[in-house]
């Protein structure tokens, strides 16, 4: 899924983890990896938004455990 990719995997994962689960703008967490050593744009975190978010939710729900009704 990562294959060909500039950034690390884990450095994509962490950015759309973060944009998805916290109310961060795409700014602020340019500022924040910034902080950390690594140099993305904020166009590059909503790429990966845009394109991981739904193949993550798919896989997520693949190995979900199915709810009973009782």
């Amino acid at each position: 899924m990562f294959k060909g990719r500039h950034f690390d995997r884990s450095v994509i994962l962490l950015c759309v983890r973060w944009y998805l689960a916290y109310n961060l703008s795409l700014r602020s967490l340019e500022e924040m990896m910034a902080e950390r050593g690594i140099t993305v744009d904020h166009a590059t975190i909503h790429r990966w938004t845009v394109h991981y978010a739904p193949l993550l939710l798919e896989r997520f729900n693949q190995r979900k455990r199915p709810v009973t009704g009782r």
